[in-house]
């Protein structure tokens, strides 16, 4: 990939200028960013702390109840029968060595699972895959200790090769730091009993994507909330589930 900067270097900066000063930018959702979502039974409440970018934020959907981390509180909500507690911590534009220091300054309520999606903006403020790894497992490893939660579900980068905003060969080479970054993360996350990847490149339809032509549209954060719950219903073991319903 050096050798690829240094050969284009010139052209991509431009087109990156370029991108980054026509670009359509869209507001993160608007709404409630904690919430309950209530379930019958008298079950213990599951608690989610969800944390990430623009993606996390909401951006490509006019409100929480469209974006993420309310689809997949409510998902669970119903799928376990027992209600959900849930928390969102993001903000636009953030980094994984950002992200941390972000959360640093935020309250966080207990949790029960830690939902993340970052990686985008590690592309393209061009950190290291070393840089990205080691950063987000600082930033897991905090977000486990203060919120007591036992289980995080990470999500992958996703496929920028193919996302219309960006002019070639701009969009390859991204797409390119993106895939290392991702196979990476993978690669930390592959032996931890306790932490989960989910897989982003799915989201390969640009028809499916907001209006930005770069942040996921309704339909595609609608099949992400449905991956991130189902990932959460297999990486908690049953008696795990048993336990805290018991409480």
């Amino acid at each position: 990939m050096w050798i690829y900067k240094i050969v284009l270097g010139p052209l991509l900066l431009a087109q990156g200028r370029t991108m980054r000063r026509t670009a359509r930018r869209l507001a993160e959702a608007a709404g409630e960013r904690t919430g309950v979502i209530l379930a019958e039974g008298n079950q213990s409440e599951l608690k989610l702390l969800f944390v990430g970018d623009s993606t996390m934020a909401g951006v490509g959907v006019q409100n929480q109840k469209a974006a993420l981390a309310f689809q997949i509180a409510a998902i669970l909500a119903k799928e376990l029968g027992r209600s959900v507690r849930w928390q969102l911590i993001a903000k636009s534009g953030l980094n994984t060595s950002q992200a941390f220091e972000f959360v640093r300054e935020q309250e966080l309520l207990p949790a029960d699972v830690i939902v993340t999606a970052l990686g985008v903006n590690d592309v393209t403020s061009q950190r290291t895959s070393r840089q990205f790894v080691e950063d987000y497992e600082i930033l897991i490893h905090e977000l486990l200790r203060r919120t007591g939660a036992q289980f995080a579900v990470i999500n992958g980068l996703p496929p920028l090769h193919l996302t219309p905003a960006a002019p070639q060969p701009l969009r390859w080479y991204l797409g390119r730091c993106a895939h290392l970054l991702d196979v990476h993360l993978r690669q930390w996350i592959a032996p931890q009993r306790n932490i989960a990847y989910v897989s982003l490149q799915w989201a390969s339809n640009p028809k499916e994507m907001a209006a930005d032509g770069f942040h996921p549209g309704e339909s595609q954060y609608r099949q992400w909330a449905d991956l991130v719950a189902e990932t959460i219903i297999n990486l908690m073991p049953k008696q795990t589930l048993e336990n805290q319903a018991a409480r």
